[in-house]
Parts: C-alpha cells; structure tokens; sequence
C-alpha cells in the first residue's frame, strides 16, 4: 500500500488551457464507494490499463488542500468486482501538462457532466502551495467547494451543478 500526502489546488478553468492540444489524454473512470448521497472516501479507478482503490481523507477537516491517500493497486478482475458496489461514477479525460511552468492536470468532464472542465495543481511543500499565483486560463479557485470533490460529483449531471458553477461565472467550455 501506498500512503501520501497530498497537496493541491483545483481550479475552474476559463477555457481549455491551449498546452493540451499537442497532449495525449488519459480515460479515467472513478466509482466512490459506498453509493451514497454524502461524500465517499473510498475511491475505485480505471486509469487507462492501470487500475487501484484510494481511500482519501483530509489531514484536517474543512481544508481539501491536504489529503492522506491510500492507494492499493488492483487487478483488472479485483476492479471489475468491486465496481458492480456503486452506480455513483464520473468519467473524465485528463490531460498533464505544463501551464505557465507548474505541472497541471486538466481534467475535461465527458458524459452528465461535459462543459465542466478543472485544473489541478499540485505541489512538494505547503509554503510552495501558499505562493501559488493561478495562471490565465483559470477562472476560480474551487479547491474547498465541496460541490466539486469528486465523490459529490459522481453520479450528478451538468445541470445538477449549474447553480453551484454560476456562483462563479462560470461559462461550459465545449
């Protein structure tokens, strides 16, 4: 098992960010379990061919900047039977690439949730996190909007979120 803290922003984006174009997205399927209303910490993925069950917890309530994550790998097999647990799921290519010198991954939303597309950013250091300045192409910092976390997304559609993402101006990117 793999234990980590993790240290990130989520961002908004304005439009898609022009870095991704020449970049090869990756397919990711998530399943939170258990299928309930209510934020689920236990996270199966499909990554392209690579698949693993994350539990993710923040190291203190309220802040969703710093996350423990534990992470298992899982066969194809371990993953298909797991799956079958939770109708709770979202679908998203994600694109990694450099935006303005700092390591993003871009996630575009496909499916109930296509328009919606974030950028995370993720750092070694706390104190490199805090002087963090947001590139451009971002809109709004949602890191603690939990409307965003992805167990709360799983399962919702576009519109399900809308008034959440209009507190923001926020415009569906096509």
């Amino acid at each position: 098992m793999n234990q980590e803290l993790e240290l990130e922003l989520t961002f908004l984006a304005k439009e898609l960010p022009k870095e991704i174009k020449t970049a090869k997205p990756t397919r990711i399927v998530d399943i939170y379990i258990p299928d309930i209303p209510e934020h689920s910490h236990l996270r199966l993925r499909q990554k392209g061919e690579k698949y693993e069950i994350t539990k993710k917890m923040p190291v203190t309530t309220g802040n969703a900047s710093e996350q423990i994550e534990q992470t298992i790998p899982l066969t194809p097999e371990e993953f298909m039977a797991l799956a079958s647990c939770s109708q709770k799921r979202v679908a998203k290519d994600r694109y990694c690439v450099d935006i303005e010198g700092k390591a993003a991954e871009v996630d575009v939303f496909v499916d109930n949730l296509k328009g919606l597309v974030l950028i995370d950013f993720e750092f070694d250091t706390v104190e490199e996190k805090a002087v963090f300045k947001a590139p451009k192409t971002v809109l709004a910092d949602v890191t603690q909007e939990d409307f965003i976390a992805g167990g709360l997304l799983a399962g919702k559609t576009y519109n399900d979120i809308l008034p959440e993402l209009e507190r923001f101006n926020y415009k569906r990117i096509k």
